[in-house]
């Protein structure tokens, strides 16, 4: 379904193309009905700033929140396996399902970051969608609590996932990740500390975060933005 398409952008680096297709994101939103009324109206001062807001003070929020916060980080297996060589087994099962359904990945992004994940789930049948979310979803419950957190307007997006996951933070999993002090991604020594770490790599450039997917706003009549400066194409 295009909702979750719809949710793979608004989870991206935001871009001139993104904010043009805020008006199709809307309407994907509203006539498949998937998203919960209540959270649906919760979005709408993301969607209003990513449409109007200027693109650099967007993208510098995007980084501050989802790339120097390892604890809200959009790679999914980083929060459970980190850096150890459990994550790169995972890699391949996911890359494995990928592919069997389909679905190539290109360009700079991970197999498990959340939007490639979503853009993947767009093309399954909605049953299929939920069951393979759910897989994912402690991780997404404790996402979305630590966005409540910090009052932050991309909330209601993790919230929705949550949701159509069928997730709760309360869950044995789930109150195991939020044992982990958030990180401050003011504290730059601290960050470095965590990023020196040895990385898995599968793509160029692992912790630039996701530009849009390559046909999410193909589908919805917007071009495919560019990748974030300074990643591979």
């Amino acid at each position: 379904m295009k909702t979750f398409k719809a949710l793979s952008a608004l989870l991206s680096y935001p871009s001139e193309e993104l904010q043009a297709a805020i008006p199709a994101i809307r309407e994907v939103l509203d006539s498949e009905g998937l998203v919960p009324a209540d959270l649906r109206r919760g979005m709408e001062p993301l969607l209003s700033a990513m449409a109007g807001d200027d693109i650099y003070a967007l993208q510098e929020r995007y980084v501050l929140l989802f790339d120097r916060s390892r604890t809200l980080s959009l790679n999914l297996f980083e929060h459970i396996h980190g850096e150890s060589r459990d994550r790169g087994g995972a890699m391949v099962d996911l890359l494995e399902t990928y592919r069997a359904g389909g679905f190539d990945l290109h360009g700079p992004e991970l197999p498990d970051h959340l939007p490639v994940l979503l853009e993947f789930l767009a093309n399954r049948p909605l049953p299929e969608a939920r069951e393979i979310l759910a897989d994912a979803g402690p991780i997404i419950a404790v996402l979305a609590e630590r966005l409540a957190r910090r009052e932050t307007d991309y909330a209601p997006v993790m919230a929705t996932l949550a949701a159509l996951a069928n997730a709760a933070s309360d869950s044995p999993e789930s109150a195991a990740m939020l044992d982990v002090p958030d990180d401050d991604p003011e504290d730059l020594e601290a960050l470095d500390a965590v990023y020196q770490e040895a990385q898995v790599t599968f793509a160029p450039d692992p912790n630039a975060g996701c530009p849009i997917s390559r046909d999410i706003l193909a589908k919805m009549d917007v071009p495919m933005t560019p990748a974030r400066a300074g990643t591979a194409q």
